[in-house]
């Protein structure tokens, strides 16, 4: 798939995380740990997205410092989009491993949505 079809994909994809993200809301049916892996999935494929507009073949990865460099390495101004590193930790082997995640606050949900819908923009 051509790098800007590919990046179409990964944006559609990203909004539909957004869109899970937007209906969880503060719904405390849907865990922390829940809302946290859709904005991680979210933010990620939305920095994939964006490599792919900068011409760049998207590495095989799901770290999301990784991708914040390849973007920094292509001149993109990334600096707004570091502190999203920290939904790193809702990443997939926490879906798998009962307990990994005890997170002391509860998420900021709407600042976390507001943070993928940011990155959504930008790209």
């Amino acid at each position: 798939m051509p790098g800007i079809e590919a990046a179409r994909s990964m944006i559609r994809m990203a909004r539909l995380d957004l869109d899970a993200l937007v209906g969880m809301g503060s719904n405390p049916a849907f865990a922390d740990s829940i809302f946290g892996f859709h904005v991680r999935q979210s933010i990620e494929k939305t920095l994939k997205a964006w490599l792919l507009r900068c011409g760049v073949d998207c590495p095989r990865t799901h770290d999301l410092r990784r991708l914040l460099r390849l973007l920094e390495e292509q001149g993109a101004d990334v600096l707004t989009f570091w502190p999203l590193m920290e939904y790193s930790i809702y990443s997939v082997q926490t879906r798998y491993e009962e307990g990994l995640l005890c997170a002391d606050d509860p998420l900021d949900r709407a600042q976390a949505s507001i943070g993928c819908a940011a990155a959504l923009a930008t790209c």
